[in-house]
């Protein structure tokens, strides 16, 4: 059953085929917001940001913006004083059509590393993506904002707040260099809730840090990645302002549920991904440790393959286990599980496990590899895939 998207009272969207991709597809998006619209934004952690991240920053910190600006095929990463000239003068373009100061524009780019920005397709492709600006605009804009991923993310939900209607509707792009240190890719995601900018930034750190922080394709953290969370106050309700009230946590948890949607959609369109898989790290001493394992599992290239060959090798699991530098770390007590499946317990192969039990478990398209540490009360999860021979093909020939 198709999804129902609703639109966000105050968002207009537009996407047009500018010419930047190759393949000739829609490849530029505008998002005009309306007038008192505030924007809540968490940003890449990688140290070679690109340019519209560190312009999209500064512009943030100045002013609430009126447009998102997106491009994808071209990153405008790696390209110096040039790629933030070029940034600079993409916003320019957008505010010339909207009537406002550039500072009032934000730009996200996502594509090839290290190539300008042609700015003439800029010039021209703007006006033309702006022309066809629409409220339910959402549909095209996600497919114009995708490189290589195969299907769009988008996901629109009706939530009741305290007794009120609002809408929460947003969308993601990204199936490869997916890591966290922020891990979004880029995301946009808007709201028509009345709500102040302290507690739209808490909420939307708190989901990114519990979604897009949780995934991981191949272990590579983007240089654009970038997360919005727009609200454009024009919902029927009480403004929400106090982070203790019921207001703020049933907001809280709505974005939380997009954006976990939205970053579960990336892991399952992960680059040549067969297998959308749990991590699951229980009983941990600390949130930093269950990570550390979590990740040390997920980002096993020997996992991984195993998890494309679907077989059971449970021996790679208790390596990666091994080495991810838990102190101390109790092998006798910990167990490992596939699904339901003890496979190591001990500080061994578990007594009651066969290849059959684990052969039908990794036979499945959804997997889930438990560890339970035995150490303290913390609980973590990681959203990983396996590694195939698609994803050496794609990435091998990514810039072709």
């Amino acid at each position: 059953m198709e999804m129902q998207i609703h639109p966000v009272a105050g968002v207009y969207l537009g996407a047009t085929a500018a010419k930047i991709k190759k393949n000739g597809k829609p490849d530029l998006v505008v998002i005009e917001l309306i007038e008192g619209t505030l924007t809540a934004a968490t940003f890449t952690t990688n140290a070679f940001c690109a340019a519209p991240v560190t312009l999209a920053k500064r512009h943030l910190a100045e002013v609430s913006p009126r447009a998102l600006l997106i491009n994808a095929g071209n990153a405008n990463a790696g390209t110096g004083e040039q790629g933030m000239k070029d940034a600079l003068s993409s916003c320019a373009f957008v505010a010339a059509e909207l009537g406002c100061d550039m500072t009032r524009v934000l730009p996200f780019s996502t594509g090839v590393i290290g190539e300008n920005l042609p700015m003439e397709k800029f010039e021209n492709g703007i006006p033309q993506a702006m022309a066809g600006l629409q409220i339910d605009g959402w549909d095209a804009a996600s497919k114009a904002i995708m490189t290589t991923d195969l299907v769009q993310k988008l996901v629109s939900r009706e939530v009741d707040i305290d007794g009120h209607r609002i809408v929460i509707t947003g969308m993601s792009k990204g199936s490869g260099m997916i890591h966290p240190n922020m891990a979004t890719m880029l995301g946009f995601v808007a709201t028509d809730a009345k709500i102040d900018q302290a507690c739209l930034q808490a909420a939307l750190s708190a989901a990114v840090e519990s979604s897009f922080n949780r995934i991981t394709v191949d272990g590579d953290t983007s240089t654009n990645d970038a997360c919005t969370l727009s609200a454009t106050q024009q919902a029927d309700m009480p403004e929400i302002h106090d982070l203790e009230s019921v207001a703020y946590q049933q907001f809280a948890k709505a974005v939380k549920e997009i954006m976990t949607d939205l970053a579960q959609m990336i892991v399952r369109d992960g680059e040549g991904a067969t297998k959308f898989v749990a991590v699951i790290v229980e009983e941990a001493d600390s949130k930093e440790e269950a990570l550390k394992v979590a990740h040390a599992v997920a980002l096993s290239p020997l996992v991984k393959t195993a998890l494309f060959a679907s077989d059971p090798n449970w021996g790679r699991i208790l390596a990666a286990v091994g080495r991810a530098g838990v102190e101390n770390l109790d092998i006798e007590a910990l167990k490992i599980y596939l699904g339901d499946v003890c496979i190591v317990e001990n500080g061994g192969r578990a007594a009651s496990y066969t290849e059959e039990q684990g052969q039908a478990v990794m036979n499945e398209t959804d997997i889930d590899i438990r560890i339970v540490l035995k150490r303290g009360t913390v609980n973590e999860t990681v959203w990983t895939t396996d590694f195939s021979y698609d994803y050496v093909k794609i990435n091998a020939e990514y810039r072709s």
